[in-house]
């Protein structure tokens, strides 16, 4: 592999790189996921698991947070997106907003890091508000909307331009992806293609089936369909 000479500063670059930001996974948890009517569960998991395993990748610190578990009102964080994600303890909490929770503002200070790539569940609410308040202190952040879901699509889509009206910068998963490469040569190189190959190979699925469940609804109530036919 060839050696790749940055130009730039690696951790005061204004762009994301490895060395200056930090990804933060907040409530993605089966309870969450039932609430979400912005996009589907598995399009919203598909994103947010390609976003862990980018994470591991490019050896980016990262967060993950719920909510509740200790509580035994929800469970932790869906298995498949922790098997993608780097070996850690996941910080659970009681309040909705996981900037008020000290765990979770310590672990984000400690990295050393001022950009915040952040995802989660609910968008309104546990992306919303940790954004609003890490912003007020002085970080960028950056909602990866693809991997963000919201009750409504009009909550969704509210919360983002709060966010955005607040300073976020709004991104995707692929996009941050891209951003932390920004050159083949790099080490991470193969393992992104293999990252993106299996991301498009699963979503293709997924909207393949989803063309088939809607044929399905179509033929079913064409068949339940009065007759339009007079005499």
């Amino acid at each position: 592999m060839a050696q790749v000479t940055s130009i730039r500063n690696a951790k005061k670059d204004h762009l994301l790189t490895p060395e200056n930001c930090l990804f933060a996974f907040i409530d993605y948890q089966p309870e969450q996921f039932r609430g979400v009517g912005s996009k589907s569960s598995s399009e919203l998991l598909l994103n947010a698991i390609t976003l862990g395993k980018i994470a591991r990748a490019f050896d980016v610190p990262t967060v993950v947070t719920t909510v509740g578990v200790q509580m035994g009102v929800n469970q932790g964080t869906q298995k498949d997106l922790i098997d993608a994600l780097p070996p850690q303890i996941e910080i659970d909490r009681t309040t909705l907003n996981s900037w008020e929770d000290e765990n979770f503002l310590s672990a984000i200070v400690a990295s050393g890091r001022k950009k915040i790539v952040m995802a989660g569940l609910w968008t309104e609410v546990c992306v919303a508000y940790p954004t609003l308040d890490a912003i007020k202190d002085g970080y960028e952040v950056y909602p990866v909307i693809d991997a963000i879901g919201g009750v409504t699509k009009d909550s969704h889509e509210a919360a983002v331009q709060r966010m955005i009206q607040a300073g976020a910068i709004p991104v995707t998963a692929l996009a941050i992806a891209c951003e932390l490469q920004r050159d083949w040569a790099r080490s991470q190189g193969h393992a992104l293609r293999t990252i993106m190959q299996d991301y498009f190979r699963q979503s293709r699925f997924l909207k393949e089936k989803a063309r088939e469940n809607r044929q399905f609804d179509f033929d079913r109530n064409d068949i339940n369909r009065p007759s339009q036919v007079t005499l």
